[in-house]
C-alpha cells in the first residue's frame, strides 16, 4: 500500500510523507479542537440539539450518535454540526415533510408531481392511516407483568387517559391487569394521488406569532415555522405555554426557558409542569433523530433530570396524561437483562391460575418499560403486523416447484440459495457487500422468466442506475424494473398500484435495506398485495437509516424468516480492506495499482491542503480518475476540516465564482436533499427567478428560491451518511485529528466502501483508526420491533 498516487516535484507540499509505505493505522499527528461548530444562543439555523445534557446532531449525519436509552457519554462530542437532515434547516423529519409539496418539482415537461412531492404525499397518507388506527383503538395499551413503583404508576396513567380522566399520582400503586397486544386493524389502502402544494400559514397568524416572539425575546424568523407547527391559535398557545416553542425544530430547552421567563415573569422555574411535558417530548424527538423509536424509562427520566426537570417521573406522567407520549411494556425473553426499572409486584393470576408473564418455571419474565412518541410507536406496530402477514402467508404460486428448482439450478452459489428461499417464503433476507448485488439480480431474472411481476427498489438513483446496468436493460432503470424506494411508494416510478391500492407486483426486492426507517418500511409492507414476496437485501455493516428504527438489523436478529448470506467477496485490494474492516480488523493490503493510498497529515490546514491536492491533481494524474468523479468524505459538516471548509476550498480550485445564487454558481457540485434524510448528488445547471436548476442522476430538478438554503449544499465533500448507497470511481476519506472520537467500525466501513477503483485516506487520527475498527461497533438503537416480532419468532420455532 503506497503513501501517495504519485510523487513528483509538483506533488511535494507541507504534508508530503517522506518514508516507506504505511498502513491505515500510521500515526500522522493529532489535531486538537472540537469538530462541531458551536452555535450561538439563538442560532436556529445551526440545528444543534442536546440529549442527556450533551451536544449532538439533529439529523441523519449522526443517527448512531446516541446510545440505547438516549444517553451520551460525558465529555464526548458527537461531531459535525448537522449532517444531511440539516439541509432542512433544523426541521424535524415530520415538519420538513409537511413543507415539501410546496417547493419540490422537476423541470421535466408535462410532469404533474415531482418524486419528492409524491413521496411526501405518501408519507402524509401513512400518517393519516396512523390517525385512523389511533381512532380505532378500543383496548388499553399493552401492559405485561404486574409492576410497582414508577412503571405501575405510568401504566395507571395510561388507563386513566384511555378512560378520559386525568390520572391520579398515587403513592400506593395499583397493579395492572395484563392484556395481550391487540392486533392492528387492517389498514385502509389508498393509492396516492397528486397533492396540491400545502398552504403557508396565514399572514395574520404569522404576524400574531411574531408579536409574541418579539415580546419573549425570540428571533422573528421563528414566526413562520412556529405558526406552521402549532397551527391555528399558535400565538395563544405560546402565550399560555411558552415551552411549546420546543416543538419548532432547532429550538433548545435553554432557549425556550428564556422565552418563557420573558413572557411569564422571573418567578417561572424549572418545576413548571408545562416545561416538564415539553422537554419530555423534545427528548424523544431528539432520540428519534439518533435512531431510537422509544427510550427506556430510566434513561428518559435520567435525561430529564439532566435537563433540570426536578420531578422527572411526574413530567413523564403528565406527558402521558396529555397524550403527548405512549408507554409500553416489552417482555425480555431473549436473555437480555431488563433495565433498572422498579421491581415487579407480587404475581397475580390469569384465568388458569398462572401469571401470563410467568415462564415455564413459574418465574416472572423480565420486562422493560419504554416511552415513545405515538408516530413511531404505531408505525413500528404496523410494520410488525405487515411482516407477520408476509411471514405467515402462502406466496402466490407462479410457476411450479420444478420450475423454481430449474431456475435455482441455473444460478451459481448463494444466488441459487436465494431463489430456493424465495420460492417458498413470503419474506427473505439477503446479506452481502457491493458485489453481492449480482445475486438479487439473478433472482429478478429468474422470477421474470417464471412470469412474476418482479421489481427492485434501491435507496437512491445512483444505486437504481447501477442495478439497472447490472441487469443489462437497454431502456434504462424503468424498463429494467428498478426504481427508488421513494419513487415506488409515491407512484412516480415503478408498476403503480392496482384497484385496491396495493403495488401491482408479485415480488419486490429492496436493496440498501439497512437504510429503511420504520415509517418507510411500514408503508412498504402495507403496500404489498396478499401472496406477494418481499426480499430485503443489504450490507449489515454499513451505517443505519437516517430515520428512527433498525429494521434490517432487528429482522436479522429476530430470525423470523430465511436468511441467505452471500459468499461473493468484493474484488481486489479495496474489497480485501473493506472486508477486513467488517470483521473488525484493519488490514495492510497489497495495492500494486495504488488502489489504496495513505496520506499522513499533522494538522487541519495540512489536511485541507492535501485533500485538495489529491482531488485536483494527484488522483487524476496518477490514477486516471477526473476530479468530477472523485468524492471526498469527512466525518462532519462543521470544524476546520468539515464539509463546509472542504467544499469552500474545492470550489475555489475547481469552480471559482461569486456564488451568484445563494452561494452557488453553474457547474457547482451539490448534495440535494429532496426530503429529510435523503441526499442525491448533482450539479448546478443555472439559476433564475424561479430558483436553482439542478441535474441529479440525469434528471432535471428545480429547487424554488425559498428552499435552496435548507435543501442544497455543495457536494464535493459529503459525510458518510450522505454518501451511503452511492459509489464513486475514486474516494478521498479525510480523518482529521479531532475526528478520532467520532469514528466507529460502521463509519469507517461505510466511508471506505464507497470507492470502486481507488481510495486515498488523509490520515491524522493516529491509532484511533485501527482502535475504532477493532473496538467501536455500531451504537445500539432502542426499538420495539424485536419484542413485537417475538410471537412470530416463537411460531416459526414451533413450526
Amino acid at each position: 500500500m503506497s503513501t501517495e498516487p504519485s510523487k513528483t516535484a509538483q506533488d511535494t507540499g507541507p504534508g508530503t510523507p517522506g518514508g516507506a509505505e504505511t498502513g491505515p493505522g500510521t500515526p500522522g499527528g493529532a489535531e486538537t479542537g472540537r469538530h462541531a461548530d458551536a452555535p450561538a444562543a439563538w442560532d436556529h439555523d445551526a440545528g444543534t440539539t442536546e440529549l442527556a445534557g450533551m451536544t449532538g446532531t439533529t439529523a441523519a449525519d449522526a443517527p448512531e450518535a446516541v446510545p440505547a436509552g438516549g444517553d451520551v457519554p460525558e465529555g464526548e462530542a458527537t461531531g459535525g454540526d448537522v449532517p444531511e437532515r440539516e439541509a432542512a434547516d433544523g426541521e424535524s423529519e415530520g415538519e420538513a415533510a409537511a413543507d415539501g409539496p410546496s417547493g419540490e418539482g422537476t423541470a421535466a415537461e408535462g410532469a404533474q408531481v415531482s418524486e419528492a412531492e409524491a413521496e411526501l404525499l405518501a408519507q402524509q397518507i401513512e400518517r393519516e392511516r396512523i390517525e385512523r388506527r389511533k381512532a380505532q383503538k378500543q383496548g388499553p395499551v399493552e401492559a405485561g407483568a404486574k409492576l410497582s413503583g414508577t412503571a405501575a404508576d405510568l401504566l395507571a396513567a395510561v388507563r386513566a387517559v384511555e378512560s378520559g380522566a386525568r390520572p391520579v399520582r398515587a403513592t400506593v400503586f395499583e397493579e395492572a391487569e395484563p392484556a395481550p397486544r391487540r392486533p392492528a386493524p387492517e389498514p385502509v389502502r389508498r393509492a396516492p394521488v397528486a397533492a396540491p402544494a400545502e398552504a403557508a400559514p396565514a399572514p395574520e397568524a404569522v404576524g400574531a406569532v411574531r408579536e409574541v416572539l418579539v415580546r419573549g425575546g425570540a428571533p422573528e424568523a421563528l414566526a413562520g415555522p412556529a405558526a406552521a407547527v402549532l397551527g391555528e391559535g399558535a400565538a395563544e398557545a405560546l402565550r399560555a405555554d411558552p415551552w411549546q416553542l420546543l416543538r419548532v425544530a432547532g429550538v433548545r430547552p435553554e432557549q425556550a426557558d428564556g422565552f418563557a421567563r420573558s413572557l411569564l415573569g422571573p418567578e417561572t422555574g424549572p418545576d413548571d409542569g408545562r416545561r416538564g411535558r415539553a422537554v419530555t417530548v423534545w427528548l424523544l424527538e431528539q432520540a428519534a433523530t439518533a435512531g431510537h423509536t422509544a427510550l427506556d424509562l430510566p434513561a428518559l427520566t435520567a435525561a430529564l433530570a439532566r435537563q433540570g426537570v426536578p420531578d422527572a417521573e411526574t413530567a413523564v406522567q403528565d406527558a402521558i396524561a396529555e397524550a403527548d407520549v405512549l408507554v409500553f411494556q416489552d417482555a425480555l425473553d431473549d436473555g437480555r437483562q431488563a433495565p433498572a426499572t422498579p421491581p415487579a409486584a407480587a404475581a397475580g393470576t390469569g384465568d388458569d391460575g398462572e401469571d401470563p408473564e410467568d415462564g415455564d418455571d413459574g418465574e416472572e419474565r423480565p420486562v422493560r418499560v419504554l416511552v415513545g412518541l405515538e408516530r413511531y410507536a404505531l408505525a413500528e406496530e404496523s410494520l410488525a403486523d405487515g411482516l407477520a402477514r408476509l411471514v405467515g402467508s402462502v406466496p402466490k404460486q407462479d410457476g411450479s416447484t420444478a420450475d423454481w428448482e430449474r431456475a435455482a439450478g441455473s444460478a451459481e452459489g448463494a444466488a441459487a440459495d436465494l431463489i430456493r428461499a424465495v420460492a417458498g417464503h413470503g419474506l427473505v433476507l439477503h446479506t452481502g457487500g457491493a458485489a453481492s448485488a449480482a445475486e438479487p439480480a439473478a433472482l429478478l431474472r429468474a422470477a421474470r422468466s417464471l412470469g412474476l411481476r418482479a421489481w427492485a427498489a434501491t435507496h437512491g438513483p445512483t444505486g437504481r442506475d447501477s442495478l439497472a446496468a447490472l441487469l443489462g436493460g437497454s431502456g434504462g432503470a424503468e424498463e429494467s424494473g428498478v426504481t427508488t424506494v421513494g419513487g415506488l411508494l409515491s407512484g412516480a416510478e415503478g408498476p403503480g398500484r392496482d384497484a385496491e391500492g396495493t403495488l401491482a407486483l408479485d415480488l419486490l426486492v429492496v436493496l440498501d435495506a439497512p437504510q429503511l426507517d420504520v415509517e418507510t418500511a411500514a408503508l412498504l409492507t402495507e403496500s404489498l398485495p396478499d401472496g406477494a414476496r418481499l426480499v430485503l437485501a443489504g450490507d449489515p455493516g454499513v451505517l443505519g437509516s437516517a430515520g428512527p428504527g433498525r429494521v434490517f438489523g432487528d429482522l436479522l436478529a429476530s430470525r423470523v424468516c430465511p436468511q441467505v448470506a452471500s459468499r461473493r467477496p468484493d474484488p481486489g485490494p479495496l474489497g480485501e480492506l473493506v472486508s477486513g474492516i467488517g470483521a473488525g480488523e484493519l488490514l495492510q493490503v497489497e495495492a500494486p495499482g495504488k488502489e489504496v493510498v495513505i496520506v499522513p497529515v499533522r494538522d487541519a490546514g495540512e489536511a485541507v491542503h492535501r485533500t485538495v491536492q489529491l482531488v485536483v491533481d494527484s488522483v487524476p494524474r496518477a490514477i486516471g480518475v477526473p476530479a468530477e468523479e472523485t468524492q471526498v468524505i469527512t466525518p462532519g459538516h462543521g470544524g476546520a476540516v468539515g464539509t463546509r471548509a472542504l467544499n469552500a476550498a474545492l470550489k475555489e480550485r475547481l469552480n471559482p465564482g461569486p456564488g451568484r445564487f445563494g452561494g452557488f454558481d453553474p457547474g457547482d457540485r451539490i448534495a440535494y436533499s429532496p426530503v429529510p434524510g435523503r441526499t442525491v448528488p448533482g450539479r448546478v445547471l443555472r439559476a433564475d427567478a424561479e430558483g436553482l436548476h439542478l441535474s441529479c442522476a440525469g434528471e432535471a430538478v428545480l429547487v424554488p428560491r425559498e428552499r435552496v438554503e435548507r435543501s442544497v449544499r455543495h457536494g464535493w465533500a459529503l459525510t458518510a451518511h450522505q454518501a451511503v448507497g452511492c459509489r464513486w470511481p475514486a474516494v478521498v476519506v479525510v480523518l482529521p485529528g479531532d475526528a478520532a472520537g467520532l469514528l466507529s467500525r460502521p463509519w469507517v466501513y461505510t466511508a471506505f466502501g464507497r470507492a470502486d477503483r481507488h481510495l486515498s485516506v488523509v490520515h491524522g487520527v493516529e491509532q484511533a483508526l485501527p482502535r475504532a475498527v477493532a473496538e467501536v461497533p455500531a451504537k445500539p438503537r432502542t426499538t420495539r420491533l424485536p419484542a413485537l416480532l417475538a410471537p412470530q419468532r416463537a411460531a416459526t420455532a414451533d413450526g
